[in-house]
C-alpha cells in the first residue's frame, strides 16, 4: 500500500511537473522595440531562464508606435516609447499601470533617472527606463576634414546648421534624424528659443533652420543611417549617441578605414529616455512583467548597454559596464555637460499638427 501510494504520488508529481514545464514553454511575450537596440543573446537568455518565447519586432519612429497604440489591438505586450510620447500615451489611456509587486528588480534602478522620467510618468507608475542618451552630431572624421578644412572643430551645431558648412558637406552626405519632436527642440535651442516651446512662431523658426540647409541634405532617416555612416555613404548626421557609437564599432570591425566621432555640441542638446511600458490591451501581462523584470537585472541590462553603447537607468548595473562604455563621456556625460541637456514635454494635438506640417514641408523641400 505504502509503495503503491508512493508510486502514485511520484507519478502525480511528474505529471504536475510536466504540465508546469509545458505551461512554462507555452508562454510568449510580444515586444516592440527600436531597431538595433538589444543584444539578441539577451532575448535568448530570457527564454532559457523563463521558458517564455520572445516575439520581437522593431520600429524606427515614435509616430509608428503611437499610431498602432492609439488604434488599439496592437498585439504587443511590451513597447518602448520615448518620454514625451509616453506622457501623451499615458493621458490617452493606452498603457496599464505596472504591478510593482512583480518587479522586484525595481530596487536596482537609478533614482536620478527615475526622477527625470517622472516628468513624463508621475510617480513612475506606467514605465521603467530602458536606455537614455543624447542627440548630437556623428561624423566621418576624414571626410569632414576634407570638406570643412583640417582646422575645423566639430563642437557646435554650426557644423551642420550653418548653410555655408552644410553646402560643403553636401558632396559627402548629410542625414537628419526623422524625429521632428527632438530635432525641432534642438534647432529652437540653437537659435535662442525655448527648446520646449509650443508656440507656432517658434516651431516655424526652428523649422526654418532645416529649410535653409534642406538643399544640402541627402536623407532623413532614423535607422539605416547607422550603416550609412559606418560605410562612408554619409559624412555627417544628427543622430542618437549610441547609434553613432554603433556605427563607429561597425566601421572598426569592418576595417574599412572609416573613423567616426560623436559630439554633444557646446550649445547643449536633447536628453531622451526610452522606456518599457505595457499596453492596456496586452494579452500576456504576466509575461510582460517577467520580461521587464529580467531586463532590470544589473548583469542583463549591462550586457545590453555594452552591446548598444547607450546609458541605462539601472544604477546597480554600472559596476558591470565595460569601461569603454561607462567612462565614455559620449555615453555617460560629465556633470558640466548634463547641465546643458534639456528635455521636452508632449505636444498637444494643435501643436503636433503644426509640427507635422512644417516637418513635411522640410522633408519634401516645398
Amino acid at each position: 500500500m505504502k509503495t503503491d501510494l508512493m508510486r502514485f504520488l511520484a507519478s502525480a508529481a511528474m505529471v504536475t511537473l510536466a504540465m508546469a514545464s509545458a505551461a512554462k514553454a507555452e508562454g510568449v511575450v510580444h515586444v516592440y522595440n527600436w531597431s538595433d537596440y538589444i543584444d539578441e543573446s539577451v532575448l535568448e537568455d530570457f527564454t532559457k531562464e523563463t521558458g517564455i518565447k520572445v516575439v520581437y519586432d522593431v520600429f524606427d519612429s515614435n509616430e509608428i508606435v503611437e499610431t498602432k497604440l492609439l488604434a488599439g489591438g496592437s498585439g504587443y505586450d511590451v513597447v518602448v516609447p520615448t518620454g514625451p510620447f509616453l506622457a501623451r500615451q499615458i493621458q490617452a489611456g493606452v498603457f496599464q499601470k505596472l504591478d510593482k509587486s512583480k518587479l522586484p528588480n525595481l530596487s536596482n534602478m537609478w533614482p536620478d533617472i527615475m526622477e527625470r522620467l517622472a516628468k513624463y510618468d508621475p510617480g513612475n507608475e506606467y514605465a521603467v527606463n530602458y536606455m537614455w542618451g543624447t542627440t548630437g552630431i556623428g561624423y566621418n572624421v576624414e571626410k569632414v576634414k576634407a570638406a570643412l578644412g583640417a582646422d575645423f572643430k566639430v563642437d557646435s551645431w554650426d557644423a551642420i546648421f550653418k548653410p555655408e558648412n552644410a553646402e560643403k558637406l553636401k558632396s559627402c552626405g548629410i542625414n537628419i534624424l526623422d524625429a521632428s519632436d527632438e530635432t525641432f527642440a534642438i534647432s529652437m535651442n540653437y537659435i535662442g528659443k525655448d527648446p520646449d516651446s509650443k508656440e507656432t512662431a517658434d516651431l516655424e523658426a526652428g523649422g526654418d533652420v532645416y529649410m535653409k540647409i534642406r538643399p544640402f541634405v541627402k536623407t532623413f532617416n532614423s535607422s539605416s543611417y547607422i550603416d550609412d555612416l559606418a560605410n562612408g555613404d554619409i559624412c555627417m548626421t544628427i543622430g542618437w549617441s549610441g547609434d553613432i557609437l554603433q556605427a563607429k564599432a561597425r566601421a572598426e570591425e569592418a576595417k574599412n578605414g572609416v573613423e567616426i566621432n560623436y559630439v554633444i555640441p557646446k550649445e547643449g542638446t536633447y536628453m531622451w529616455f526610452d522606456n518599457l511600458a505595457i499596453p492596456a490591451d496586452a494579452k500576456n501581462v504576466e509575461e510582460a512583467h517577467a520580461f521587464i523584470n529580467f531586463l532590470m537585472k544589473p548583469e542583463v541590462i549591462a550586457k545590453a548597454s555594452n552591446y548598444v553603447q547607450y546609458a541605462n537607468g539601472n544604477l546597480a548595473s554600472q559596476a558591470l559596464l565595460d569601461e569603454e562604455v561607462f567612462k565614455n563621456p559620449s555615453v555617460y556625460p560629465d556633470a558640466e555637460t548634463v547641465k546643458k541637456l534639456f528635455t521636452i514635454s508632449p505636444y498637444g494635438p494643435k501643436e503636433q499638427r503644426v509640427l507635422n506640417r512644417v516637418w513635411t514641408q522640410i522633408k519634401t523641400g516645398n
